[in-house]
């Protein structure tokens, strides 16, 4: 059986030349690549995410509830 090529997606991005400067010198200085870098620093939020999102990492609808229960309110006149 032959192996199954994995396909991969490109991304772009732009950085400042300072960014740009700060990111080479960093990658210099531990020994890596650009690309490992920052593949390594979005595997968190790319590794198992591919099938299903967990409801925690999903952005809340309501995050102020304050103002809707009316009723939990402290009343300072009564």
């Amino acid at each position: 059986m032959k192996k199954r090529k994995k396909k991969f997606k490109s991304i772009s991005l732009k950085l400042s030349a300072r960014q740009m400067r700060s990111l080479m010198n960093y990658c210099e200085a531990r020994k890596i690549t650009p690309n490992k870098l920052i593949k390594n620093k979005i595997k968190y939020y790319t590794d198992g995410f591919d099938k299903i999102v967990p409801q925690k990492f999903y952005a809340q609808h309501n995050q102020l509830d304050l103002f809707d229960k009316a009723s939990e309110t402290l009343d300072i006149f009564g």
